[in-house]
């Protein structure tokens, strides 16, 4: 799955939710300049569908659609090219209908037993929200020692100095939202970006 290689390659990727589509595909482009390859943008409106539509014709980057709920978005998401969606909830009917389109889903659990329910649906990779609060890196250590077959990504205000421990946990990728963009020049988004991905290195060869 061309998802699951990406993210096994980069190991990170970047969480947009900003309402205002102008300052969002500024930031997305200042990530993407910085060395970001794969996003995940937080769809709420249809000005943001038209934002991801606007992205995938214009950058070779990996783009996600998240916050789908309802099966008449995701239709909206996947008529634009969108192989993968974000669900912040486990909904096997949406789930079925991508899957019939040939669309990932990514379902987004809190406890391992809802993680373990999105694994029986054949879901690829199962979202940990919010794995800061429920214990961050000891909490995805504690899912994954009796369930090591799941693909774990975390998200929920996880900073980019944290995202190794999260690894070294055994999560499969971190997603970092705000910690990448706000408040920061482009200067400083990409030392942000950059001590990541050097991070990530040391991490693999560790590994």
């Amino acid at each position: 799955m061309q998802i699951i290689k990406q993210l096994n390659e980069e190991r990170f990727f970047a969480i947009i939710r900003i309402n205002d589509v102008a300052e969002a595909y500024k930031k997305i482009n200042e990530l993407i300049d910085a060395g970001v390859k794969i996003f995940e943008i937080m769809i709420e409106n249809h000005s943001q569908v038209e934002l991801l539509k606007k992205l995938i014709k214009e950058s070779k980057a990996y783009f996600i659609a998240g916050g789908i709920i309802t099966e008449r978005r995701a239709l909206e998401v996947i008529n634009i090219g969108i192989k993968n969606i974000v669900s912040p909830i486990f909904q096997p009917s949406l789930i079925k209908m991508c899957q019939n389109y040939g669309v990932r889903v990514i379902t987004t659990a809190t406890t391992p037993n809802e993680a373990y329910q999105a694994w029986k649906f054949r879901v690829p990779l199962i979202k940990i929200f919010p794995a800061k609060d429920m214990g961050a890196a000891d909490y995805i250590r504690d899912i994954l020692r009796p369930m090591p077959f799941l693909n774990i990504i975390v998200t929920g205000s996880i900073l980019a100095d944290e995202a190794v421990s999260y690894l070294d946990a055994g999560a499969f990728a971190v997603g970092i939202g705000r910690d990448f963009y706000e408040n920061k020049s482009f200067e400083e988004i990409r030392k942000t970006v950059n001590k990541l991905k050097n991070d990530i290195i040391d991490f693999k060869k560790r590994k």
